[in-house]
């Protein structure tokens, strides 16, 4: 049985509004799933269900044999102090406490405060040097650290988390990312709630919710390959000395995580050690979706004269599905153009051998 069953589940609110509708879902053991959605979707309502914060008026869902709709309110309330932590966008810190105390707090409603029990889980986040300071005397990324450790505190079977990232900067966000990748790795069971793709793509899988009920579901090795895409494009605009040239950088340089630069590695796509450095594999990969991407550009801008906005968008997109027959169809439709509509050089190919490039 997975340790988490959700059976034809229901929840309307005030006036008929139905934010979920029906929704069947099963999460095992030590899953990292991501709920991704639009605003609306009913990905909260999902998670508050879960946590026992609220209840179905249709269907059942069962945690670890629990069954949460039949189960009574003193047991309800039992099984969010010992079974589940919560993390959520907002740090929810008591402002007069200092972090240790803050996660104390959670030990305190468990019956069983143990300061150096605390003290272990700050460490753990990486906050050992923090223990006596007070909310305000922190960054975002340290008082979501604390919440972590808050809700680590009493050892929970599922972490719930709802947008955790939301508010936090990039170099943040990577940390607290970090910390939910190690967690994961030693086989907690997370249930996330982000709207951001890049968030998204950390999981082991996702599930779309589109007007409450599961539009989608995902493995994640396509968007790994993806990612990793992403990455090469990074490392290769930032070679060229203008990393700010395209959006694609920021969301490459989110994605660089040390995990994935060393699956890379692994792969042979990146040298081993250091500083990330092209294989000759890695650069032929890269050198390839380069060239699709500014032959797709070309395209869309010169020949069908596309918006700028537009033209980027669905370059993004013809990057990671262009046949190799048809990017040289493309390029010998262009005349095998040494340049894409912002300057930068496009990648020869076997297509242009002993020909000239013409000058558009």
């Amino acid at each position: 049985m997975p340790f988490i069953h959700i059976d034809n589940v229901t929840r309307r609110y005030d006036q008929g509004v139905l934010a979920l509708d029906r929704v069947g879902l099963e999460i095992e053991r030590g899953e990292w799933l991501a709920i991704m959605g639009p605003s609306g979707s009913g990905k909260t309502t999902l998670l508050n269900l879960l946590g026992g914060l609220d209840r179905a008026d249709e269907g059942r869902i069962v945690v670890d044999g629990l069954d949460l709709a039949q189960t009574p309110r003193p047991d309800l309330i039992r099984y969010r102090r010992e079974s589940v932590g919560l993390v959520f966008q907002q740090f929810h810190l008591l402002p007069y406490l200092n972090a240790l105390e803050n996660v104390m707090l959670a030990q305190y409603l468990h019956s069983m405060a143990d300061e150096g029990e605390a003290a272990q889980a700050l460490e753990h986040v990486g906050l050992g040097h923090r223990l006596r300071h007070l909310p305000s005397q922190m960054s975002g990324g340290e008082k979501q650290r604390v919440c972590i450790a808050r809700a680590l505190i009493n050892g929970p079977k599922l972490i719930l988390a709802d947008e955790p990232t939301g508010s936090l900067d990039a170099e943040n966000e990577r940390a607290v990312l970090d910390l939910f990748t190690k967690m994961h790795a030693d086989g907690q069971t997370i249930v996330m709630v982000t709207h951001d793709l890049v968030v998204g793509r950390r999981a082991s899988r996702q599930i779309q919710l589109e007007h409450g009920r599961v539009a989608g579901e995902f493995l994640t090795h396509q968007q790994d390959e993806e990612a990793i895409d992403e990455v090469l494009e990074y490392l290769w605009l930032k070679s060229e000395g203008d990393p700010a040239a395209h959006e694609i950088c920021a969301i490459g340089a989110r994605l660089a995580t040390s995990q994935l630069l060393d699956r890379m590695r692994a792969r042979g796509i990146l040298h081993g050690g250091g500083a990330p450095e092209f294989s000759e594999t890695g650069r032929r990969r890269a050198e390839s979706l380069i060239r699709r991407h500014r032959l797709a550009e070309t395209l869309f801008s010169e020949t069908f004269q596309m918006h700028e906005s537009v033209v980027e968008e669905e370059a993004c997109f013809f990057e990671h599905i262009l046949s190799p027959v048809m990017t040289d169809s493309i390029c010998g439709f262009l005349n095998h153009p040494p340049a894409c509509p912002h300057g930068k050089p496009i990648p020869r190919g076997e297509c242009c051998s002993g020909r000239t490039a013409q000058t558009r």
